[in-house]
């Protein structure tokens, strides 16, 4: 396992600027590579700012959206088109204004899907994901390329909470309930479906997160700061603000943007 590569960005709106600009390079990339792309966004103020900044990006022709795989991380388990539904944020604020091909963007189910069941919610996109993968992914996951995630000041990411039971999860998607933050019913993907993406970028804003990424970064357990378990195959990036930054372990080598 490669060590943590640590960018710092002096704000948020510069921290989203440039991950969203790392996005479409990284989705370029792979489609030049291999023709098709395969990412998974996350929701929260951050993410959807960065969608945001992809979507008004000029730079953003440089991806074939129709060659695009879009996958969730996690999803409030509420009815299809509800405004707290990392889905609906991610349309509103990319998804609607590219040309993604339906059949290529999988959101997770929402309450009408699945008779309001969260575990055959969880277990029905499990099955989407292992109907996308190929024999060479050996993984019940498709390649995801880049897999981005928030980290929230308790060190929890997706919908991965400290000390939760999901936290020690062998398959790929669960559902969570009395998740500490509401909603309290989730779906998630778990630890170990995290670590099939070939990269794992964990963006985080705010100095009320500066303890949870020292901790994560410091060696600490997963089950007390689940963001500690989050890592890629190949690469795993931590791109931070200033003020998610003013904690960082010493030593830590990191990266400053100019």
């Amino acid at each position: 396992m490669t060590p943590p590569v640590v960018v710092v960005h002096r704000d948020p709106d510069e921290l989203a600027g440039a991950v969203a600009a790392r996005l479409i390079t990284r989705i370029a990339d792979v489609q030049s590579a291999r023709g098709n792309a395969s990412i998974v966004v996350t929701g929260g103020g951050l993410g959807g700012a960065t969608l945001a900044a992809v979507a008004a990006s000029p730079a953003r022709s440089a991806v074939d959206w129709k060659h695009l795989d879009v996958w969730w991380g996690d999803e409030r388990f509420l009815p299809r088109g509800h405004p707290e539904r990392n889905e609906t944020q991610a349309r509103a604020a990319l998804l609607d204004a590219v040309p993604v091909v339906s059949h290529r963007v999988h959101p997770m189910p929402a309450t009408e899907d699945t008779g309001d069941d969260p575990d055959a919610a969880a277990e029905s996109y499990a099955a989407v994901l292992a109907a996308a993968t190929r024999p060479e992914n050996h993984a019940r996951v498709p390649e995801f390329d880049v897999l981005m995630l928030g980290v929230g000041p308790d060190g929890h990411v997706a919908s991965l909470f400290p000390d939760h039971p999901a936290l020690y999860e062998t398959r790929q998607v669960v559902a969570v309930r009395g998740a500490p933050k509401p909603p309290p019913i989730r779906i998630s993907l778990t630890l170990p479906a995290i670590r099939t993406a070939t990269e794992v970028w964990l963006v985080v804003a705010g100095d009320d997160k500066a303890a949870a990424v020292r901790m994560a970064l410091s060696g600490a357990g997963e089950v007390q700061v689940p963001a500690a378990g989050a890592r890629g195959r190949q690469r795993t990036l931590w791109l931070l603000d200033r003020a998610a930054a003013s904690a960082l372990p010493p030593g830590l080598e990191r990266i400053a943007s100019p």
